[in-house]
C-alpha cells in the first residue's frame, strides 16, 4: 500500500509539472497561478502546495526534470563522445531530441521566450539552467582540446573560437526551429552547420 502511495504521489508530481509548463508556454510564468494549474487537471490547490512551496520552487523542478530526461536519452543514445564522427552524431542526436519529443521542444520554448526571468528568480534557477546550457559547449570544447592533445588535429586549431562559432549557430538554429520559423529539416540543418564550422575549419588548418 505505501509503495501505490508512493507511485500515486510520483505521478500526481509529473502531472503537475506537464499542467504547469502548458500553461507557462500559453500565459507566461509570472501570469499563470497554482489555481490554474489544480484545475488543468482537476486537483486542488493544496494538492500542488503539497508537492510545491512556490513557483520557483515549481520552476526549478521543471528545469530539472527536462535536463534528466534529455541527459537520460542523450546517454542512451551516444554512451561515449571522443572523435569528431561521435560529436557530430551527438549534436544530430540533440538535434533529433528537440526536433521530435514534444515535452522537451515545449520546454524549450518556454525557457528560451515564454519566461520573464527577473534577477531573484534567475538567480535560484541559474545552476540548472547552466547545466542546460553549458553541457553542450563543454563537450565540444572538451573534445577538440583532447584530440589536440593526442595530435589527431593541429595544434595551430583554436579550439575556443571554434566551439564558440559553432553554438551561436546551435543557440540561432534552436531558434529557429522552436518558432518555426525555418522551412527545412532541423536535424539537417545542424548536420550542415557541422561540416561546415567544425569539418571545413579543421581542413582549413590542415592544409
Amino acid at each position: 500500500m505505501a509503495r501505490r502511495t508512493k507511485e500515486e504521489a510520483e505521478q500526481t508530481r509529473h502531472a503537475i509539472l506537464l499542467a504547469a509548463l502548458d500553461l507557462f508556454c500559453e500565459k507566461g510564468y509570472s501570469k499563470t497561478t497554482f489555481d490554474e494549474i489544480a484545475k488543468r487537471i482537476n486537483f486542488t490547490k493544496g494538492a500542488v502546495y503539497w508537492h510545491f512551496r512556490n513557483k520557483p520552487d515549481l520552476l526549478i523542478a521543471i528545469i530539472r526534470e527536462a535536463i534528466t530526461q534529455s541527459q537520460n536519452y542523450m546517454r542512451a543514445k551516444v554512451p561515449h563522445v571522443g572523435n569528431i564522427e561521435e560529436l557530430k552524431k551527438y549534436f544530430l542526436t540533440l538535434a533529433e531530441l528537440i526536433s521530435r519529443h514534444q515535452e522537451f521542444r515545449k520546454f524549450m520554448f518556454f525557457a528560451l521566450y515564454q519566461m520573464e526571468w527577473s534577477e531573484t528568480i534567475y538567480k535560484k534557477a541559474t545552476k540548472s539552467l547552466e547545466d542546460i546550457i553549458d553541457i553542450p559547449f563543454k563537450l565540444l570544447k572538451e573534445t577538440l582540446t583532447n584530440m589536440q592533445k593526442s595530435g589527431e588535429i593541429p595544434a595551430s586549431i583554436e579550439t575556443n573560437k571554434t566551439s564558440e562559432m559553432f553554438i551561436c549557430f546551435w543557440k540561432g538554429a534552436i531558434g529557429q526551429e522552436i518558432t518555426k520559423s525555418a522551412n527545412y529539416s532541423f536535424v539537417d540543418f545542424v548536420s550542415y552547420g557541422f561540416d561546415n564550422i567544425i569539418c571545413h575549419n579543421l581542413k582549413l588548418e590542415e592544409k
